[in-house]
């Protein structure tokens, strides 16, 4: 984990919060962007917000997804449940389709106790951080963050997975809504 995020993992996720998640393309908060432009860690949330678009978790159930879109109710640790779907089968689950080996593996390493929002959240930073993507998201190298992750993330362009990957022009587009500001 970057210096970065050990030191502020706090305030990124306070940027970052599951309700924030769920309210990013409402009208009202294009009325607020140019709030959004201040908060250092918008481009974070629109980043996050971007991966559970591509990876199709967006919306009020993100967080309880399983891969191929059905539910699990209890968020006191992964479901760890394997779904096969058009050939695959995947223990991917949450906002973040964590596999259930990745999301031990991160657990452990920030001591998570169960799967909520928050700790997914904190997970997929990880993930990011990881990648050595952190600082590229922060600073809106948005392309640069993608070729970087696009090995953690099935539905990121040249991923390789053979899911369906979403072309980085809709992915920009999408980071873009949400508030994320591209580099300059």
């Amino acid at each position: 984990m970057t210096d970065l995020l050990r030191t502020h993992w706090k305030y990124i996720l306070a940027g970052i919060a599951a309700p924030a998640l769920v309210i990013l393309f409402s009208s009202k908060l294009k009325a607020q962007t140019s709030s959004i432009k201040r908060n250092p860690y918008a481009n974070l949330r629109a980043f996050l917000t971007m991966i559970q678009y591509a990876e199709g978790t967006y919306g009020k159930n993100a967080y309880k997804t399983l891969y191929g879109g059905q539910l699990f109710s209890s968020y006191s640790w992964h479901p760890n449940i394997a779904v096969t779907r058009g050939g695959i089968t995947s223990t991917a689950a949450g906002a973040y389709q964590m596999l259930y080996s990745t999301w031990t593996t991160v657990a452990q390493t920030l001591g998570l106790t169960d799967f909520s929002p928050l700790s997914q959240d904190r997970a997929a930073i990880e993930l990011i951080s990881r990648r050595g993507a952190l600082e590229d998201v922060l600073a809106g190298r948005f392309e640069t963050a993608i070729d970087k992750c696009r090995k953690e993330w099935a539905s990121f362009p040249g991923a390789g997975y053979g899911q369906g990957e979403r072309s980085i022009e809709l992915l920009t587009q999408v980071y873009q809504k949400a508030g994320g500001l591209m580099a300059a």
